[in-house]
């Protein structure tokens, strides 16, 4: 069973966005941006959702 959820919700700039949020309360990730509308945070949801789960780790020296 998933220990996270991802939530959409409206800004108070009005845009809507998503997070994951961990069964802690802690957010483990978000949108970054804020979307026109429901559907297309939905749209950048999803695509995090199928594009990442393999992703390689990349240390950056800063």
């Amino acid at each position: 069973m998933s220990e996270a959820t991802f939530e959409l919700y409206v800004d108070r700039a009005d845009e809507h966005r998503w997070r994951l949020v961990h069964d802690n309360g802690n957010v483990i990730a978000d949108s970054g941006e804020g979307y026109a509308s429901r559907q297309k945070a939905r749209q950048g949801l999803r695509s995090v959702r199928e594009n990442a789960p393999g992703a390689d780790v990349v240390v950056v020296d800063e």
